[in-house]
């Protein structure tokens, strides 16, 4: 697996060089992000780093099938992330990773990833949802610059994805569970890389997910123009990676959180190419508490 370098910070890096890191070591590797929500790392790209630390340190005919990261604490963009990897395991099928993401000498976030080399197997899936297709949908960016343009023009990911949303529906299919989909694709055609394809989905696996488990209680927020009412922060993160994709293709991430409990709320989606294929599961816990009051 491999995956580009990084680029300093500043020098106006397409969407392969912000997945990218740097070897500075035979295990140890520097990337650079960008903020999720203001003075805080996005998760996603973290993660995406994280992963991308640990396919240099694979052959090449393995690719990556499972992923499971926590957040341990607020990453700061203003400063570059050391990712550390361990190989903990080389096994003659599955190779197994373990990075830890580290600011001045502070742990921030720790992911294993777990490599495979690709078999002939049994092969099933479900029929992938109905739901509007992406050409029939409005520009989620074009109201959400509407709703609320100073948030909008401080959101980095939209110089790197195309986005359509599917509300849920005016009634839960089962009680207790909230539903949307995104349809998301990367905004420039990709280099044929299938291990820079799933960085990309991992960084865009981290987006909605956490407001899916709150949204009994208020929409996302590229659709509101409202201040929150719920704190919201992931703690941890797992993508599945079942079958061959293109990231700069759409893909339909079908969400849905089915508990919300002693401040922590889950969210799953389940996301399908374009025709039809079922190419990862992701899941994601998240911190939901009420919004703290702003002093006049």
């Amino acid at each position: 697996m491999t995956a580009p370098p990084a680029t300093e910070p500043g020098l106006g890096k397409d969407f392969a060089g912000i997945l990218g890191v740097e070897r500075i070591d035979r295990d140890l590797f520097r990337g650079w992000c960008h903020d999720g929500i203001p003075a805080r790392a996005f998760g996603g790209q973290v993660a995406a780093q994280a992963l991308a630390a640990a396919g240099r340190t694979v052959p090449e005919d393995r690719a990556v099938h499972s992923l499971h990261g926590h957040f341990l604490r607020p990453g700061d963009t203003a400063r570059p992330f050391e990712y550390a990897v361990n190989r903990i395991r080389n096994g003659s099928s599955y190779l197994s990773r373990q990075v830890t993401a580290v600011q001045d000498g502070v742990p921030v976030f720790s992911l294993t990833a777990s490599f495979k080399r690709p078999e002939s197997a049994l092969d099933r899936q479900p029929a992938m949802p109905r739901t509007a297709g992406p050409r029939a949908l409005p520009d989620l960016y074009e109201t959400w610059a509407r709703t609320n343009p100073e948030d909008f023009a401080q959101a980095e990911f939209c110089r790197f994805l195309d986005m359509r949303y599917v509300s849920g529906p005016a009634e839960p299919t089962t009680p207790g569970l909230t539903e949307q989909k995104l349809w998301i694709r990367a905004s420039e055609r990709l280099p044929d890389d299938p291990a820079l394809h799933t960085l990309a989905l991992t960084y865009a696996s981290d987006l909605f997910l956490a407001p899916a488990t709150a949204l009994a209680h208020q929409q996302p927020r590229m659709l509101r123009d409202e201040p929150s009412s719920v704190f919201l922060t992931s703690l941890d993160h797992a993508v599945w990676f079942h079958r061959p994709f293109r990231a700069d293709e759409w893909m339909l991430f079908a969400q849905r959180s089915p508990t919300l409990a002693d401040g922590r709320g889950l969210a799953f989606a389940d996301v399908w190419s374009i025709d039809g294929t079922l190419i990862a599961h992701v899941v994601q816990e998240t911190v939901v508490r009420p919004a703290r009051a702003h002093k006049p």
